[in-house]
């Protein structure tokens, strides 16, 4: 039987703390640019989300860089200097256990275009009209 995927409701309250302050020693790293990478030095990056797996062990960070430009390029750049994220969240955060961080692109802003142009179809908005 599959296992339902996990909703920020059905989370634990710890799980989200740690994956908000996972997110925010992150964001500071790319911020203050202390990452030596030319390309993550390149472009502004947000960190979205970052969803940590119940035993603390494994977190999924969700990412996109300004404007949603070159996501292949920031992406390889970010998984290439995962060890030093890591080692950094580890050092920052003091758990038991130091996160394997796992860097994937956030396609809730594309989503959220691909809602917004459907509802703007004049189909749509015709049916709308006649209610």
């Amino acid at each position: 039987m599959a296992r339902a995927a996990a909703t920020p409701e059905t989370r634990s309250v710890r799980l989200l703390k740690v994956g908000e302050q996972v997110r925010h020693v992150i964001s500071e790293l790319l911020t203050r640019q202390e990452v030596h990478d030319d390309v993550l030095s390149a472009y502004t990056i947000s960190v979205t989300e970052v969803r940590m797996s119940p035993d603390l062990r494994h977190a999924h960070v969700y990412v996109k860089p300004l404007l949603g430009s070159d996501e292949e390029l920031v992406l390889k750049a970010l998984r290439t200097n995962t060890a030093f994220f890591q080692k950094m969240v580890a050092g920052k955060l003091k758990l038991k256990y130091a996160a394997k961080i796992k860097f994937m692109a956030d396609e809730t802003f594309d989503e959220a275009s691909r809602i917004d142009a459907l509802l703007n179809d004049p189909k749509v908005l015709r049916d709308l009209e006649s209610d």
